[in-house]
């Protein structure tokens, strides 16, 4: 199956914080546009609308569509205050605008360690329908699409799905590194959810939570990708979270090459662009 149809976009900030270096890292890579999340301005969902309005400027100039805002909302405790993230809901959802970005990435809170995360299902819920209301009230366009996530109510598949019934204005993202890392079987996570999936965050994971390229851990992301597309998803977003080792280089002699580890790269470009290849190989085999 060819990638010619296939909108692929990433986090270009494990390429670079800043502006520039992203968009150098897009365009390298022949990648359709970017999920932004962080630059040398700070979050996305921390910017002003002039800083906004500035940066829109500069990737529309580069031809480089914002598709996603990777912001951190639902990214506090269940228990944290809940009106300081509604406002910066508000602020997100004016940004998306700004940018024309389709999405905004979001999460279901952290649950107190130790705790039955069923004892806040309602409360994680109710939270979720008030953030969707918000965004249906202010007619942005935006879906608020909801990451299964580490350590948050939606960690299991089973809890994510909980959430796309109970709030049905949010789709899913699908990201099989972070089932790995919980434990989390993800071709059985993708027939529960694959329904509700906006799109799919491309990592992968081995079964002790290391992060490595698409295809190299038991993420299963070669079959979860055949699926998608074949049932007429286009999009997804490689978050390549690889290792780099910053001084490997002053390591090693000219010409020879330190042993670190199978996926470790000597800077975060190389660990980008293995991360594109990586990706690109898989679409070019499903």
């Amino acid at each position: 199956m060819s990638d010619g149809y296939v909108k692929l976009y990433a986090f270009a900030d494990e390429a670079g914080a800043s502006v520039s270096s992203q968009i150098n890292a897009v365009k390298r890579n022949g990648l359709s546009g970017i999920e932004l999340r962080g630059t040398e301005f700070g979050n996305v969902s921390d910017l002003s609308r002039e800083k906004a309005k500035e940066l829109a400027r500069r990737f529309d100039g580069e031809g480089i569509r914002v598709w996603t805002l990777g912001s951190p909302l639902g990214k506090i405790g269940i228990n944290d205050p809940f009106m300081p993230e509604i406002e910066k809901l508000k602020r997100t959802l004016d940004i998306a605008y700004i940018f024309g970005a389709a999405n905004i990435r979001i999460f279901s809170f952290y649950i107190p360690h130790g705790e039955d995360p069923a004892a806040y299902g309602s409360k994680v819920i109710n939270r979720l329908g008030e953030m969707a209301e918000v965004a249906d009230n202010l007619h942005t366009g935006v879906t608020l699409c909801h990451e299964n996530e580490k350590g948050i109510y939606g960690d299991s598949a089973e809890r994510c799905r909980e959430i796309l019934d109970s709030v049905p204005d949010i789709l899913g993202v699908f990201d099989p590194a972070n089932f790995v890392q919980c434990g989390v079987n993800t071709l059985s996570a993708w027939k529960l959810l694959k329904d509700r999936i906006r799109y799919l965050h491309i990592k992968d994971a081995l079964s002790d939570g290391r992060v490595v390229p698409t295809g190299k851990g038991i993420g299963n992301v070669a079959e979860i990708i055949s699926e998608y597309l074949s049932a007429g998803g286009t999009a997804m977003t490689l978050e390549p979270h690889l290792a780099v080792f910053s001084g490997l280089s002053s390591l090693e002699r000219e010409g020879e090459r330190s042993n670190i580890s199978e996926f470790t790269y000597p800077d975060a470009d190389s660990a980008f662009d293995a991360a594109c290849a990586a990706l690109k190989g898989i679409i070019s085999e499903v």
